[in-house]
Protein backbone atom coordinates (compact mmCIF):
# COMPACT_ATOMS: atom_id res chain seq x y z
CA UNK A 1 0.00 0.00 0.00
CA UNK A 2 1.37 3.37 -0.92
CA UNK A 3 0.49 5.16 1.92
CA UNK A 4 1.65 8.74 0.53
CA UNK A 5 -1.75 8.57 -1.74
CA UNK A 6 -3.83 8.26 1.11
CA UNK A 7 -2.55 12.01 2.44
CA UNK A 8 -5.13 14.55 0.04
CA UNK A 9 -8.43 12.44 1.92
CA UNK A 10 -6.37 12.11 5.35
CA UNK A 11 -5.81 16.21 5.02
CA UNK A 12 -9.36 16.60 4.03
CA UNK A 13 -10.79 14.90 7.26
CA UNK A 14 -8.45 16.22 9.60
CA UNK A 15 -8.85 20.15 7.92
CA UNK A 16 -13.22 19.15 8.16
CA UNK A 17 -12.05 18.16 12.27
CA UNK A 18 -10.09 21.23 12.80
CA UNK A 19 -13.25 23.94 11.13
CA UNK A 20 -15.97 22.08 12.67
CA UNK A 21 -14.48 21.34 16.20
CA UNK A 22 -11.36 22.35 17.14
CA UNK A 23 -11.00 25.88 15.83
CA UNK A 24 -14.75 27.56 17.12
CA UNK A 25 -14.05 26.22 20.57
CA UNK A 26 -10.63 27.38 20.79
CA UNK A 27 -10.37 30.63 23.17
CA UNK A 28 -14.02 30.14 23.69
CA UNK A 29 -14.61 27.31 25.81
CA UNK A 30 -16.61 27.59 29.08
CA UNK A 31 -15.67 25.97 32.32
CA UNK A 32 -18.36 23.40 32.04
CA UNK A 33 -16.97 22.12 28.67
CA UNK A 34 -13.67 21.24 30.45
CA UNK A 35 -13.66 18.16 32.22
CA UNK A 36 -10.46 16.46 34.37
CA UNK A 37 -9.60 13.24 32.96
CA UNK A 38 -7.06 12.91 34.89
CA UNK A 39 -3.72 14.08 37.08
CA UNK A 40 -2.59 17.27 34.92
CA UNK A 41 -4.71 16.13 32.37
CA UNK A 42 -7.89 17.31 30.86
CA UNK A 43 -10.54 16.98 28.07
CA UNK A 44 -12.49 19.02 26.19
CA UNK A 45 -15.94 19.35 24.41
CA UNK A 46 -13.76 19.79 20.91
CA UNK A 47 -11.67 16.75 21.66
CA UNK A 48 -14.89 14.92 21.79
CA UNK A 49 -16.25 16.21 18.68
CA UNK A 50 -12.82 16.63 16.98
CA UNK A 51 -12.66 12.61 17.54
CA UNK A 52 -15.87 11.63 15.86
CA UNK A 53 -15.19 13.82 12.83
CA UNK A 54 -11.88 12.25 12.55
CA UNK A 55 -12.71 8.64 13.22
CA UNK A 56 -16.27 8.91 10.50
CA UNK A 57 -14.04 10.12 8.10
CA UNK A 58 -11.28 7.87 7.62
CA UNK A 59 -13.52 5.27 8.35
CA UNK A 60 -14.35 6.48 4.88
CA UNK A 61 -10.99 6.62 3.70
CA UNK A 62 -9.54 2.95 4.89
CA UNK A 63 -13.17 1.17 5.93
CA UNK A 64 -11.05 -2.06 6.53
CA UNK A 65 -8.98 -0.54 9.20
CA UNK A 66 -9.57 -0.47 12.78
CA UNK A 67 -9.84 2.69 15.00
CA UNK A 68 -8.38 3.60 18.10
CA UNK A 69 -9.33 7.07 19.45
CA UNK A 70 -7.59 9.01 22.65
CA UNK A 71 -10.68 9.47 23.69
CA UNK A 72 -12.39 6.50 22.73
CA UNK A 73 -9.67 4.03 24.55
CA UNK A 74 -9.76 6.04 27.73
CA UNK A 75 -14.05 5.20 28.08
CA UNK A 76 -12.65 2.16 26.54
CA UNK A 77 -9.51 0.78 27.02
CA UNK A 78 -10.28 -2.91 25.61
CA UNK A 79 -9.81 -0.50 22.21
CA UNK A 80 -6.29 -0.59 23.08
CA UNK A 81 -5.90 -4.49 22.02
CA UNK A 82 -6.89 -3.11 18.47
CA UNK A 83 -3.70 -1.53 18.13
CA UNK A 84 -1.86 -4.81 16.96
CA UNK A 85 -4.39 -5.35 14.38
CA UNK A 86 -3.58 -6.09 10.53
CA UNK A 87 -4.74 -1.96 9.75
CA UNK A 88 -5.40 0.40 12.80
CA UNK A 89 -5.96 3.96 12.28
CA UNK A 90 -4.65 5.79 15.60
CA UNK A 91 -5.95 9.46 16.68
CA UNK A 92 -4.99 12.11 18.78
CA UNK A 93 -7.92 14.75 18.20
CA UNK A 94 -6.05 17.60 20.02
CA UNK A 95 -2.25 17.00 21.64
CA UNK A 96 -1.23 19.87 23.64
CA UNK A 97 -5.13 20.00 24.90
CA UNK A 98 -3.60 21.49 28.15
CA UNK A 99 -2.52 24.16 26.35
CA UNK A 100 -5.79 24.42 24.21
CA UNK A 101 -8.04 24.26 27.16
CA UNK A 102 -5.66 27.26 28.31
CA UNK A 103 -6.49 29.15 25.07
CA UNK A 104 -2.73 29.12 23.88
CA UNK A 105 -0.62 27.43 21.61
CA UNK A 106 0.56 24.40 20.35
CA UNK A 107 -1.76 22.09 20.14
CA UNK A 108 -2.66 20.11 16.63
CA UNK A 109 -4.17 16.88 15.49
CA UNK A 110 -2.14 14.09 15.08
CA UNK A 111 -3.59 10.69 13.25
CA UNK A 112 -0.87 7.59 12.31
CA UNK A 113 -1.93 4.23 10.40
CA UNK A 114 -0.33 1.29 11.69
CA UNK A 115 -0.03 -2.50 10.31
CA UNK A 116 0.56 -5.22 12.68
CA UNK A 117 1.74 -3.14 15.07
CA UNK A 118 3.97 -0.73 13.20
CA UNK A 119 3.70 2.99 12.30
CA UNK A 120 3.47 3.18 8.41
CA UNK A 121 2.26 6.99 7.64
CA UNK A 122 1.39 9.47 10.27
CA UNK A 123 -0.08 12.97 10.21
CA UNK A 124 0.29 15.72 11.96
CA UNK A 125 -1.35 19.44 11.74
CA UNK A 126 -1.33 22.91 13.17
CA UNK A 127 -4.66 24.19 13.10
CA UNK A 128 -3.37 27.38 13.53
CA UNK A 129 -0.88 27.75 10.47
CA UNK A 130 -1.99 24.68 8.50
CA UNK A 131 1.09 23.08 8.29
CA UNK A 132 1.25 19.63 7.81
CA UNK A 133 4.19 17.54 8.78
CA UNK A 134 3.40 13.70 7.16
CA UNK A 135 6.08 10.75 7.11
CA UNK A 136 5.85 7.49 5.22
CA UNK A 137 7.27 4.02 5.76
CA UNK A 138 10.24 3.92 3.29
CA UNK A 139 9.32 7.04 1.45
CA UNK A 140 10.42 10.16 3.57
CA UNK A 141 9.03 12.66 5.49
CA UNK A 142 7.64 16.02 4.07
CA UNK A 143 6.29 18.92 5.31
CA UNK A 144 3.72 20.09 2.99
CA UNK A 145 4.38 18.50 -0.42
CA UNK A 146 8.44 19.40 0.26
CA UNK A 147 10.59 16.63 1.18
CA UNK A 148 12.36 17.44 4.52
CA UNK A 149 15.98 16.01 5.95
CA UNK A 150 15.95 16.73 9.95
CA UNK A 151 18.92 19.25 10.95
CA UNK A 152 20.65 19.97 14.10
CA UNK A 153 19.98 23.51 15.51
CA UNK A 154 23.89 23.71 15.74
CA UNK A 155 24.05 24.92 19.28
CA UNK A 156 26.89 23.60 21.53
CA UNK A 157 25.81 22.34 23.93
CA UNK A 158 23.41 20.74 21.91
CA UNK A 159 19.51 21.55 22.71
CA UNK A 160 17.40 18.96 24.53
CA UNK A 161 13.30 19.37 25.65
CA UNK A 162 12.79 16.62 28.38
CA UNK A 163 9.88 15.69 29.33
CA UNK A 164 9.94 15.35 33.21
CA UNK A 165 5.80 14.70 33.57
CA UNK A 166 5.45 11.47 34.32
CA UNK A 167 8.70 10.48 35.68
CA UNK A 168 8.96 9.86 39.20
CA UNK A 169 11.22 11.67 41.86
CA UNK A 170 13.74 9.46 41.80
CA UNK A 171 13.85 9.88 37.77
CA UNK A 172 13.55 13.18 37.28
CA UNK A 173 16.77 13.86 39.85
CA UNK A 174 18.59 11.54 37.83
CA UNK A 175 18.18 13.34 34.76
CA UNK A 176 18.78 17.04 36.36
CA UNK A 177 22.44 15.53 37.68
CA UNK A 178 23.67 13.15 35.02
CA UNK A 179 21.31 14.63 31.77
CA UNK A 180 21.12 18.33 32.31
CA UNK A 181 24.49 19.12 32.35
CA UNK A 182 25.40 18.10 29.11
CA UNK A 183 22.60 19.80 27.31
CA UNK A 184 21.43 23.07 26.83
CA UNK A 185 17.21 22.80 28.36
CA UNK A 186 14.59 24.22 27.21
CA UNK A 187 11.01 23.94 27.93
CA UNK A 188 8.61 21.12 26.38
CA UNK A 189 5.85 22.33 24.32
CA UNK A 190 3.66 19.81 26.17
CA UNK A 191 2.32 18.88 22.96
CA UNK A 192 4.15 16.18 20.61
CA UNK A 193 2.40 17.33 17.34
CA UNK A 194 4.99 20.66 17.87
CA UNK A 195 7.98 18.55 19.95
CA UNK A 196 8.70 16.00 17.26
CA UNK A 197 8.64 18.71 14.09
CA UNK A 198 11.08 20.94 16.41
CA UNK A 199 13.37 17.47 16.24
CA UNK A 200 13.34 17.84 12.73
CA UNK A 201 13.14 21.72 11.48
CA UNK A 202 16.47 22.54 13.47
CA UNK A 203 14.63 23.71 16.36
CA UNK A 204 15.74 21.06 19.83
CA UNK A 205 18.61 18.59 19.04
CA UNK A 206 17.31 15.53 21.28
CA UNK A 207 14.13 14.94 23.51
CA UNK A 208 13.40 12.15 26.33
CA UNK A 209 9.75 11.08 27.06
CA UNK A 210 8.34 9.01 29.48
CA UNK A 211 5.09 8.28 28.71
CA UNK A 212 4.83 7.04 25.21
CA UNK A 213 0.91 6.16 24.24
CA UNK A 214 0.31 5.41 20.34
CA UNK A 215 -1.50 8.70 19.53
CA UNK A 216 1.07 10.95 21.13
CA UNK A 217 4.02 9.20 19.22
CA UNK A 218 3.22 6.94 16.87
CA UNK A 219 3.39 9.59 14.04
CA UNK A 220 5.98 11.73 15.26
CA UNK A 221 8.67 8.88 15.79
CA UNK A 222 7.67 7.96 11.78
CA UNK A 223 8.63 11.67 10.83
CA UNK A 224 11.56 12.05 12.86
CA UNK A 225 13.14 8.34 11.69
CA UNK A 226 11.87 9.36 7.89
CA UNK A 227 13.31 12.62 7.77
CA UNK A 228 16.96 10.74 8.89
CA UNK A 229 16.85 11.88 12.78
CA UNK A 230 15.87 9.12 14.90
CA UNK A 231 13.19 8.13 17.30
CA UNK A 232 13.51 4.65 19.40
CA UNK A 233 13.28 2.96 23.12
CA UNK A 234 16.25 3.98 24.90
CA UNK A 235 17.93 0.17 24.35
CA UNK A 236 17.60 1.04 20.57
CA UNK A 237 14.54 -1.22 20.07
CA UNK A 238 11.94 0.92 17.49
CA UNK A 239 9.08 2.15 18.61
CA UNK A 240 5.81 -0.30 18.37
CA UNK A 241 2.37 1.25 18.61
CA UNK A 242 1.42 -2.15 20.74
CA UNK A 243 3.67 -1.94 23.00
CA UNK A 244 2.79 1.74 24.03
CA UNK A 245 2.00 1.14 27.33
CA UNK A 246 5.76 0.65 28.14
CA UNK A 247 7.76 3.79 29.47
CA UNK A 248 10.66 5.81 27.89
CA UNK A 249 11.63 6.87 24.39
CA UNK A 250 14.16 8.92 23.03
CA UNK A 251 14.30 11.41 20.12
CA UNK A 252 16.75 13.25 18.25
CA UNK A 253 17.69 15.06 15.07
CA UNK A 254 20.39 12.48 14.05
CA UNK A 255 21.63 8.89 14.84
CA UNK A 256 24.53 10.02 16.59
CA UNK A 257 22.84 12.17 18.71
CA UNK A 258 20.59 9.83 19.71
CA UNK A 259 23.74 7.52 20.40
CA UNK A 260 25.19 9.71 23.00
CA UNK A 261 21.99 10.60 24.57
CA UNK A 262 21.03 6.68 25.08
CA UNK A 263 24.42 5.90 26.68
CA UNK A 264 24.20 9.08 29.17
CA UNK A 265 20.81 7.81 30.18
CA UNK A 266 21.93 4.03 30.18
CA UNK A 267 24.75 5.44 32.56
CA UNK A 268 22.51 6.63 35.08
Amino acid sequence: MSTASLTPAVLAVMQDAAARAVMPHYQKLSADQIDAKAADDVVTVADKEAELILAEGLARVLPEAAIVGEEAAHADPALLDRLGDALCWIIDPIDGTNNYASGRPPFGLMVALSQGGETVAGWILDPLTGRLCHAHKGAGAFVGEDRIAARLTGATPPVAAISLVFMDQAKREAMKQGIAPHYTLVDIPRCAAEQYPRLVLGVNDCSIFERTLAWDHAAGVLFVNEAGGKAARPDGRPYRVDEAHLPGLIGAASPALWDQLAARLAAL
